[in-house]
């Protein structure tokens, strides 16, 4: 699940010592985001040190803590960049009433997976760690919430949430199912990373609809989608 969202003052950075990485291009913070995600995914949060990360960014770790105060800090802004994009669609969408909710919702759906699984890092692997439960990742959980209640308000706009109006905890549990299904597809992805994106993506939103008790739109609508 979307360029981190993290909030707060960001201190400023010296160049970078010894570039490890010089032909990647990338600005040093990116190259530590980068590098994180890479560690925290392959190796294991726990198992990897603020010094692995920095020798693999290319950079002392003294010149690391001039962009990020340590690990939690670049864990937070992963984890928010796996949402923030869906959240900025999950907003415009609800501001488009104009379309079905279905339709929108699909929308939703196929983006959260596109944005999830386009990444070379598993990063929706990361929701799990025990350390996610902390004072630091608060902004994080309430960007996820948020989006959770878009996928929500949608779903109950459907005719199939209607069908459900009296029954708000069917409606809950139909839309844990969706939300669950969508941020649960990087252990499917991973299984078969050969699979075209695009495809897979669509395949979980019609799953995703299917679970929610709504027909899949039509494809008028699908095709005026942007990519």
């Amino acid at each position: 699940m979307s360029g981190g969202a993290g909030e707060g003052a960001r201190r400023v950075g010296r160049p970078r010592a010894d570039q490890l990485r010089p032909d990647s291009g990338r600005p040093p913070r990116e190259e530590l985001l980068c590098a994180a995600a890479e560690l925290f995914t392959v190796k294991g949060y726990a198992a990897t040190t603020t010094r692995a990360v920095a020798e693999r960014a290319g950079m002392r770790q003294a010149t690391m803590y001039h962009y990020f105060g340590g690990k939690e800090e670049l864990l937070a802004e992963l984890l928010e960049s796996t949402v923030a994009p869906s959240l900025v669609l999950a907003r415009r969408l609800l501001a488009e009433p104009q379309r079905s909710a279905a339709e929108r919702l699909w929308e939703l759906c196929r983006s959260d997976v596109l944005l999830l699984c386009g990444g070379p890092y598993n990063l929706g692997a990361l929701y799990l760690l025990p350390e996610v439960g902390g004072a630091r990742f608060i902004q994080f959980r309430r960007m996820r919430l948020e989006l959770k209640d878009v996928y929500r308000t949608l779903l109950d706009a459907t005719p199939a949430g209607g069908e459900l109006a009296g029954d708000r905890a069917g409606l809950a549990l139909r839309n844990d199912l969706v939300f669950g299904l969508i941020e649960g597809v990087m252990l499917i992805h991973r299984a078969d990373p050969a699979r075209p994106v695009a495809a897979f993506a669509e395949a979980t939103a019609d799953a995703a609809l299917r679970i929610a008790g709504v027909g899949r739109p039509s494809p008028p609508a699908q095709a005026a989608r942007p990519g």
